[in-house]
């Protein structure tokens, strides 16, 4: 039977060429769709986590609520002790300290005068003594002139803040802020070098300094604003992440003392958790509405081919077969149709992710507005749930565009097919 309606199909064109094409392209469409996502997600997971959110992230519990602004005058102190055993605790994640500050950036003249002031963010890392930390910040990928500071009162800045300063490498700088008691602060730096972080938002005016020198210009000796804690695969999973962060809280955090640790989630952070949930919906939207849009389609067609083809329909019943025979058929005919096309556009859609997957795609443009932390280079991610979450709007489409273009025969009396089998 199989084989016969493979026959069927494949001598009249019409059955197969339109269809086929549709649910080629839809189904390419699609996978290019949710790989073009899925890499969005995964590159604003990675650089979120790696500039702000880290996988998890352990603050004091009034730190926590004022969470975007970076209060480090209410930062962790006498860390040293308390990350020691956490991380005899949970060995299965990195542990880094950090401090994030905003700071005027003063560049004086010749003269030493005020040359050109200029409002900056700054990282406060361990430049010095964390290789893991230069490479998770991507410096040496990102440095496009200089060095990597060998020192600690070196720093790193962005070229583009560079350029717009008109700062060269070697010059000095002077960094002013406030202490944690709210004191004034000032410290000498010298830029060792600039580089691209890659994220739109921080190249237009960064710093990254080295962790002891801030501690010292802050007044915040054995102190961290943030303790960020990242899985040690790299992978973020949310379901361990849960587990880590309850077990943390119930030990170690005290809903009394506004002082103690918490830790959060990277999706109990801002607006990460429901801009991620936002990601999975769409792509569950994405693929309702293609089936709806593609069922449409291939219903009107089916109409159309069901109406050239009511001859043949007439001769079945004549010759014995049931409406319910023919009804089924039709329907065996999509689903090959509905499987080539398929196949086919899995084929080109797989094709189509994996040429972006190794060249990427430049977003610079379209960053330059934003001030979300995704990569000016994104690649595509191809995994298999997307093959499968594309191929079965496609099979499922063709099924229902069928189905409904099949109902017409029901609706028809048998001895007007009859009728029109005899003209």
């Amino acid at each position: 039977m199989l084989k016969f309606l493979i026959k069927g199909i494949m001598r009249d064109r019409h059955r197969w060429l339109f269809p086929i094409l549709i649910v080629m392209f839809a189904v390419a469409l699609l996978i290019f769709g949710f790989s073009f996502l899925e890499g969005f997600k995964m590159s604003y997971i990675q650089q979120t986590s790696r500039f702000n959110s880290g996988h998890m992230k352990v603050v004091s519990r009034a730190y926590a609520e004022m969470l975007d602004i970076k209060p480090y005058d209410l930062a962790l102190l006498d860390v040293s002790e308390d990350l020691y055993e956490w991380k005899e605790q949970y060995p299965q994640l990195d542990w880094v300290e950090r401090i994030n500050f905003g700071a005027l950036l003063d560049v004086p003249d010749n003269d030493g005068n005020t040359k050109i002031q200029s409002e900056i963010v700054g990282f406060a890392i361990d430049l010095l003594g964390s290789e893991e930390e230069i490479n998770r910040m991507q410096l040496k990928n990102g440095l496009k002139r200089g060095k990597l500071p060998q020192d600690a009162s070196e720093i790193l800045i962005s070229l583009a803040a560079a350029e717009k300063m008109e700062l060269k490498v070697g010059d000095k700088v002077t960094l002013m802020g406030a202490t944690v008691f709210g004191a004034m602060s000032m410290r000498n730096f010298q830029i060792s070098g600039m580089v691209e972080f890659g994220v739109l938002s921080l190249d237009r005016g960064a710093i990254v300094a080295d962790l002891s020198a801030i501690r010292e210009m802050l007044d915040m000796q054995d102190a961290a604003g943030e303790i960020l804690c990242f899985f040690k695969d790299g992978e973020y999973n949310l379901r361990d992440a849960t587990k880590i962060a309850n077990h943390f809280n119930g030990k170690y955090s005290n809903k009394e003392d506004e002082f103690s640790p918490q830790m959060l989630r990277l999706n109990d952070q801002g607006n990460l958790g429901p801009i991620l949930r936002m990601f999975d919906y769409s792509l569950v939207w994405m693929s309702l509405g293609f089936i709806m849009v593609m069922a449409i389609v291939l219903w009107n067609a089916g109409l159309l081919n069901g109406i050239r083809r009511y001859g043949e329909f007439g001769l079945r019943l004549a010759i014995g077969e049931s409406k319910r025979m023919v009804y089924t058929s039709l329907l065996s005919e999509a689903l090959i149709v509905g499987i080539a096309g398929g196949v086919l556009g899995v084929i080109i859609g797989s094709g189509i992710s994996i040429y972006f997957n190794i060249h990427g795609m430049d977003m610079s443009v379209y960053n330059r507005s934003s001030n979300m932390m995704t990569e000016n280079i994104l690649y595509t991610s191809l995994t298999v749930k997307a093959l499968i979450t594309s191929f079965i709007p496609g099979l499922v489409s063709t099924f229902l565009g069928a189905a409904l273009a099949g109902i017409a025969i029901f609706k028809r009396d048998t001895s007007q097919l009859f009728k029109e089998l005899e003209t």
